[in-house]
This record gives C-alpha cells, structure tokens and sequence, in this order.
C-alpha cells in the first residue's frame, strides 16, 4: 500500500505487502484520525519476498509480511521486524468426509492419513503454496493438486462442496458452513508481522501505518 502525505504534513509513506492476510485499517485515537485524512493510501499487493525487496530499494517504508513456522524468511540487515501475531495454520475438511474418518469437532488430525485426499491451494507463486507443500513433505507424502487458486474464500468453498481438503491459516476461515476445521497434530503457524527500515519506525507517517495494524492484529485475537 502507498501512502503519500499532503503538505499539512510533511513526508511520505508506503505500505507494501498482501491484505488478503489478514488485517484492516482503523486510527489510534482521534489525533491519529485526524492525522490520516491527511494520508492518501495506494495499495502494493506482493508477496513478502518482492515486497521485502521494495524495502530495501527505498519503494515502500513498511511492508506487512508473513512467514511460516516450516518456512522461515530472511531479513535485509538494514530492517527491523515488529511481530503483529501468531496464526495457526488449520484442516479444512467437507464435513461429511470429516464424518467418515470419525474425526470430532476441533480434534488434532495426522496429516498422514490424508495422503491420499485431493488437495485445493493457492497458487505455486505464493508462499501458502510452499508451506503446503513443506508441511505435506514432513508428513510423509507430496499432495495431489487438483484445484489452485490465490483466493482463500474460493478454496474454502470448494472445500464445502465436497471438491477437496485445504490447508488455510485460521484467519482466512471465518464462518464456513459445511466445513470442518481442525489443528494439525504436529502444529504449522503464521507469523505476521510490519517490516521497516532501521530507524524509520519513529518517523509519524510510518508511525501512522504501522499503528492500525498492531490494533487490526490484536482485535482478531480477541
């Protein structure tokens, strides 16, 4: 997201990164709210490495990132990381099929007895992608693909229908009807977090960003 600043002050910001993680803009107090009328925001949707990249050539001030407990990421030297929260990736089953294997509601599930199931994902050019296929490789098993696409509420979807199983981080889920949700027995998470360049985090406009997002991340804790 870009964020340019008009003359009442002074300065510029960009926010970079993918809002379909999670997350939504709302001001600090009313000063803030005040402040960011004076903010015009331009959207950079990215995955984190090129987002991360347009950090370091000075593009973007702040990108809003991810990372996966089975893929960590690197950082420029020159970058600080603020962690906004910790994200459960989840088992996403029809419910019927979640019926047919005995599993209660919210029970932890091995992935090695779903080597067989046909997978829905995001696309290979995505991070999530590389997750699912790290995670599936730790339990044992390369997964079959039949169904990929970038937008999480069209896989769950499909999921509800019947066309297959996902792996989704819980705050992509929200109210499925006709799904089953469950953790994985050996656990997968999401870390979300703000990238900065050191020493630009006090600066009021990046401050500006930077703050609705910390207040997004800690109201979907709640």
């Amino acid at each position: 997201m870009r964020a340019e600043r008009h003359d009442r002050l002074p300065g510029s910001a960009q926010l970079g990164g993918d809002p379909r993680r999670g997350g939504h803009r709302q001001p600090a107090d009313r000063h803030a709210d005040q402040q960011a009328r004076t903010l015009t925001l331009q959207l950079v949707e990215q995955e984190p490495d090129p987002a991360i990249e347009a950090l370091k050539r000075r593009q973007v001030d702040v990108v809003l990132a991810h990372s996966y407990s089975v893929l960590p990421r690197d950082f420029p030297g020159n970058s600080q990381q603020e962690v906004l929260m910790e994200d459960p990736v989840l088992l996403c089953l029809p419910a019927g099929r979640a019926q047919l294997l005995e599993l209660a509601p919210d029970e932890p599930v091995d992935l090695t007895r779903l080597a067989g199931e046909a997978w829905l994902t995001p696309g290979p050019e995505t991070s999530c992608y590389q997750m699912i296929q790290r995670t599936c490789g730790v339990a044992g098993f390369v997964p079959d693909v039949r169904v990929r696409s970038s937008d999480f509420s069209v896989l769950l979807s499909l999921v509800a229908a019947g066309a297959g199983i996902a792996l989704a981080p819980r705050l992509t889920i929200g109210a499925q009807p006709g799904i089953s949700v469950h953790p994985l027995l050996t656990p997968v998470a999401r870390t979300v977090f703000t990238v900065s360049r050191t020493g630009t985090a006090r600066r009021p406009d990046v401050h500006l960003l930077s703050t609705p997002l910390k207040q997004a991340a800690a109201a979907s804790m709640r």
